[in-house]
């Protein structure tokens, strides 16, 4: 009889669960089956603008706190799959100045010990390490080298488990304090991380600090990073920085950084990204060119990638599984046409994807080819015409950008249609950084730009022409809210991605000027895999507004 009632229990409170479910699925929030939605914008509010002032090199929060070779900036991020993380620190202090001398990584050694208990840990891994160097062949100009930075393999790990590290160099001895972190679920299509994080241009301002106490408050069990970390390059070698680098400092020989604000960066970031993993991709901000024509020096050397294990030869693009979740990070400042390596490692990639594994695709870079802001309107829309048909046969369900200081929504698209079938495309290049919000839309009076002012300044190009069909026929922008354009506002936060399975996936963008749990905007996002095959095929577009 106890077992009978156990079971009449179990699917009572099963059937409560769905019933619940469907009801706030069709209820209060709405879901992508309901759209395409006619476009909404928020006033944009002038009392948010402000607070866009970095942390000085005076807050504890940048110091440095370890004395000689303690680590510190202590970072874990994934590998391609659950079975293995990577553990990232850096051990002694930068220079900056005219006379540097590089430390040597061979001195430091790169070891992790870890366990699944606290006492003992009793499992230990080994790295590699290395020095990097920002370099400027002009008199005046400050040269810096980093600390060593160590980036060593866990593998062998169990799916959703808690581990327990220390890393250092336990010769010296110089070992960090005991950290932990969880494992990703197992793939699978009834497995997923709770809560994925998603923001973009951070910097190292009040606003930003904001931002990270709010996507700490929800209690992420992963943090996508969608370019400009640390906005470094807002400043002349000596410190000095500014809003607009261009504007104030157009006489200086080379667009100088401050490497010291990675550092900063990292210490404010380690009670956060020590235990909860960060996966990056490269933005504008982080190009940083030195003497050599050298690029991405900080970005490429700081971070760990699962770029060998995903099949890729480069930092710019990658791939990993987390649970039910294919994520594809893609360079936009590295070629992407199709003769390019990226473009055929993409090809691989997305034929390797079994969406009985992991049913949800998700693709993320830095410059977003559905923006209807002013600010970088139709910057990357070479990248947009070279990849997005194979994106889009592909199947992929939603795309997360950064670059645009706002959040931005749109319907189901592909090229520049309203389509069942297209991802939904999500900004949220709205972190907080010392550049301010965008707040002009392109379809306003006086804000469209001209087309000659919007090439892809880094990799070359020009694509970007008059519409030739649909409402905007003829014209470079939309004189209205574009019809893919379902939301947008104008104010920082920060988004959390939740799948509920391997149909249902919730999305809220959490506006860092409300409370906690509040939601500025929250869609459910819906997989139709019967409707929308992931073979390239011709599917019927959405009637689009009259």
């Amino acid at each position: 009889m106890a077992s009978k009632f156990f079971l009449f229990s179990s699917i009572s409170i099963s059937l409560l669960f769905l019933l619940n479910f469907i009801l706030v699925v069709h209820g209060e929030i709405p879901t992508t089956l309901d759209g395409p939605f006619e476009p909404v914008t928020v006033p944009f509010d002038n009392s948010f603008r402000g607070h866009a002032v970095d942390l000085p090199d005076t807050d504890p929060r940048v110091q440095r706190r370890v004395i000689g070779f303690g680590p510190e900036q202590i970072t874990v991020t994934l590998s391609a799959t659950h079975d293995s993380v990577w553990i990232s620190w850096i051990t002694g202090e930068f220079q900056i100045g005219d006379n540097i001398k590089p430390l040597n990584p061979e001195t430091v050694a790169s070891v992790v010990h870890y366990g699944k208990l606290r006492f003992p840990l009793n499992h230990e891994a080994t790295g590699s390490s290395l020095v990097y160097n920002q370099l400027y062949p002009f008199e005046g100009l400050q040269n810096y080298t980093s600390g060593i930075i160590h980036h060593v393999r866990l593998t062998g790990l169990k799916p959703g488990t808690l581990y327990y590290y220390r890393c250092g160099d336990p010769s010296i001895p110089a070992m960090s304090d005991i950290h932990f972190f969880k494992t990703m679920p197992v793939s699978g299509p009834r497995s997923y991380p709770g809560r994925i994080a998603v923001v973009g241009d951070l910097g190292l301002t009040y606003n930003m600090t904001s931002t990270v106490g709010h996507l700490i408050s929800n209690q992420p069990d992963l943090i996508l990073l969608v370019g400009d970390v640390t906005y470094a390059n807002l400043y002349l070698t000596n410190g000095t920085g500014s809003d607009c680098y261009s504007c104030s400092f157009s006489q200086t020989p080379i667009h100088e950084t401050y490497q010291p604000r990675w550092d900063y960066w990292g210490r404010f970031m380690q009670p956060l990204v020590s235990k909860v993993p960060i996966m990056v991709v490269e933005g504008n901000h982080e190009i940083e060119a030195q003497a050599g024509n050298r690029t991405f020096e900080a970005y490429s050397s700081r971070f760990a990638f699962p770029s060998k294990e995903s099949g890729s030869s480069s930092t710019f693009y990658y791939s990993f599984n987390a649970g039910g979740i294919h994520f594809i990070m893609l360079g936009a400042y590295i070629a992407y046409n199709k003769t390019a390596d990226q473009y055929k490692w993409l090809e691989r990639d997305l034929a390797n994807v079994d969406r009985s594994v992991t049913p949800w695709l998700v693709a993320t870079w830095h410059p977003p080819w559905y923006s209807s802001y002013k600010s970088h309107y139709r910057e990357a829309e070479c990248m947009r015409v070279d990849m997005e048909e194979l994106l889009y046969s592909y199947g992929v369900d939603i795309v997360f950008n950064g670059h645009v200081h706002a959040y931005e929504r749109s319907n189901r698209v592909y090229n520049y249609s309203l389509d069942p079938c297209g991802p939904v495309y999500i900004t949220v290049g709205d972190g907080g950084n010392r550049e301010k919000m965008a707040i002009k839309h392109a379809d306003e009076p006086g804000n469209c730009p001209e087309p000659s002012t919007t090439p892809d300044e880094y990799m070359g190009g020009f694509c970007a022409m008059n519409f030739t069909s649909g409402p905007a026929a003829g014209k470079f922008c939309w004189d209205r809210q574009p019809d893919y354009s379902a939301y947008r506002e104008s104010s920082f936060g920060h988004g959390i991605l939740e799948m509920k399975n391997d149909t249902y996936a919730l999305w809220t963008w959490h506006r860092n000027q409300d409370l906690y749990n509040s939601a500025g905007d929250q869609i459910y996002v819906v997989r139709q895999p019967d409707r929308c095959p992931t073979q390239p095929k011709v599917i019927k577009l959405w009637n689009t507004r009259k």
